[in-house]
């Protein structure tokens, strides 16, 4: 790991906070017209396509899924035109783990912080990663369950020497394949068919950068969507392997046979110090680096074995477990810069190659730890918490079965107009309850939302209750708008103090996240009993409107999420006038572009 000294930290400070100041000075309104070249285009289409070797009706990002990665770099903006090709379905994309605090209109979450791209429309998302943010993150529509299949990888690169050296990166994209639509889940999901609640059914197979790894030579080619993928590396190198949780509902577990140890050096975004781990464990919204050392020539050709079965399977759902292969094929080099051919194996494992754990409520807990020359904040102490907000997640079931947080059933399609819309259209009456909600530590009933005040540091603590079926499930909560500082997680009811103590005794400092794992501990008890919690420290900086929300997509439509106002609505005006911000306020406005006029859009960076 390369150590950073006194200088190099102050520099790293002084260059983020004269970029932030940059960024805020010169906010301009521009025709992006036939002049104007995105760095990347997406264009959202629905058609079907083959996924684990069946036919599913899909919603599409540059006609595949995943959808192609995409590599930004940190203190640079780039600039991506989403078109809307779909003739009856709206589409948003939202950048999964990367704060939208300076160009609150591109974060994608519909009805909070923008309108829908309408059918035949295009939206011009402008980002800028901030320094810090290097890291492995990933893009996916925001509206209704598109995101099963509407995902891409995103990359952030350095603009500074990273703490680690590695010759090349590969990604572990996860996902999950559902044999119906989009539209008969969230219908059956929100009661709409019949008027009674249709689960969606568990998941029909685990994928691997879209590929399932169900079917072996002796069934199906090398490259059909139900084959194993294949991860290619060179022998004697050390690679970056980046996992991503592009699930809708899976947590995933995976091994590499014969390859025992990783060490991890990122989650959400965020460098760790280096912990090595004999698997990966990841939930649907998170992600992590590990550094992957390769074995080295002469013991891969004294092995006689140049591929080795990489194992994925399921955890924490009802039904048998289900698993999916991938292939880590080694490159062996021949005369003539050749390699050695490949051939897809004839069967699958007749036995699973790994024994993987089936517990996983601790991996991880109090063990990763800040590289604090590339963070630009330090952990609030506790003494600095102006609030604790308590949040109790359960179902409610009455004709139909939905997630509340403290009662509260949060679902798209009651919201009229969106949030941040509504602030530059009526002001402080889009929340006039703004400080009852707070003095109540809770959320103003009225219009759904949980306020805060700028300069704010809160603690939130998710609880896991089983409700009134009395069985509990698990929840990575995911959190826009800026990292947390997760505080860890634990079994029972949390105590903070104690909390703190053990915190101290281990000499554990916190690391910022953007989605954590509210776990279980049993899978069923006496009804409405609370068990399981998970604590975030969040510092309240950016003015904005942001959700916080379990990344379960099931769990969305049916209600499981939040929305949060940080700052009085004339602090989020104030950070843009409101004539710069016109054409973001009708549906279909004039940021919106289509076949017929340019969008007159906000270039909110230099």
């Amino acid at each position: 790991m390369v150590v950073f000294d006194l200088t190099s930290r102050l520099s790293f400070y002084i260059c983020a906070i004269f970029g932030a100041f940059a960024i805020s000075a010169h906010a301009k309104l521009a025709y992006h017209g036939k002049g104007f070249v995105p760095d990347y285009v997406l264009r959202g289409t629905a058609r079907y396509v083959p996924i684990a070797c069946e036919m599913r009706y899909s919603v599409l990002l540059n006609g595949t899924s995943p959808g192609p990665t995409l590599r930004f770099r940190e203190g640079r903006t780039t600039w991506i035109r989403v078109y809307n090709d779909m003739l009856d379905a709206e589409l948003t994309v939202h950048w999964h783990g990367l704060t939208q605090r300076t160009a609150p209109f591109s974060d994608g979450a519909p009805l909070v912080s923008q309108w829908p791209i309408p059918p035949g429309h295009f939206f011009d998302y402008e980002i800028r990663p901030d320094i810090g943010d290097a890291g492995t993150y990933f893009y996916h529509s925001h509206v209704g369950f598109q995101a099963v299949t509407a995902v891409g990888a995103l990359i952030v690169e350095d603009a500074r020497p990273a703490p680690y050296q590695y010759h090349a990166d590969r990604i572990f994209q996860f996902g999950d394949y559902f044999n119906k639509t989009d539209n008969v889940i969230t219908d059956g999901l929100l009661s709409k068919t019949t008027g009674k609640f249709i689960w969606s059914g568990e998941t029909n197979a685990l994928l691997l950068n879209g590929k399932s790894g169900t079917k072996a030579a002796r069934e199906t080619r090398e490259w059909s969507t139900c084959a194993p993928e294949i991860i290619r590396v060179k022998p004697g190198r050390t690679y970056r392997f980046r996992f991503i949780g592009a699930t809708a509902l899976s947590f995933v577990t995976m091994g590499i046979e014969s390859h025992p140890e990783m060490t991890i050096i990122e989650a959400d975004g965020r460098y760790t110090q280096p912990y090595t781990t004999s698997h990966i464990q990841i939930a649907s919204g998170q992600r992590f680096s590990t550094l992957f050392k390769a074995k080295p020539l002469h013991e891969v050709i004294n092995s006689g074995k140049t591929h080795y079965w990489i194992q994925f399977e399921n955890r924490e759902r009802p039904g048998n477990v289900v698993t999916g292969y991938a292939l880590l094929v080694y490159d062996i080099p021949l005369r003539h810069g050749h390699t050695r051919p490949f051939k897809l194996p004839y069967t699958l494992p007749y036995k699973k190659p790994l024994s993987l754990p089936q517990n996983v409520t601790d991996w991880l807990e109090y063990a990763l730890q800040p590289v604090y020359s590339h963070y630009t904040e330090q952990l609030p102490p506790t003494h600095k918490v102006t609030r604790t907000i308590h949040i109790t997640a359960y179902q409610v079931k009455t004709h139909t079965v939905e997630w509340a947080q403290n009662g509260l059933i949060w679902q798209e399609h009651k919201v009229k107009t969106p949030y941040l819309v509504d602030i530059y259209n009526r002001g402080e009456k889009t929340i006039p309850n703004f400080d009852n909600a707070i003095r109540r530590n809770t959320y103003d009933p009225e219009t759904m939302i949980f306020p805060a005040r700028i300069g704010e540091v809160i603690d939130i603590v998710w609880h896991n209750n089983n409700g009134p079926s009395g069985t509990w499930d698990f929840h990575p909560f995911h959190a826009h708008g800026g990292h947390f500082w997760d505080l860890g997680s634990g079994n029972g009811t949390y105590d903070a103090r104690r909390n703190d103590e053990y915190m101290m005794k281990n000499n554990y400092f916190p690391v910022l996240r953007d989605t954590t794992m509210v776990h279980r501990y049993a899978k069923d008890g006496v009804p409405y009993t609370s068990a399981g919690w998970r604590a975030w420290r969040v510092h309240v900086k950016y003015p904005g409107v942001w959700m916080m929300h379990c990344h379960i997509l099931q769990h969305m439509v049916m209600g499981m999420q939040t929305v949060w106002m940080f700052g009085r609505p004339t602090e989020i005006k104030a950070e843009v006038d409101r004539p710069y911000v016109k054409g973001y306020l009708k549906y279909g406005g004039s940021a919106y572009g289509n076949s017929t006029y340019d969008p007159l859009v906000n270039e909110w960076f230099d």
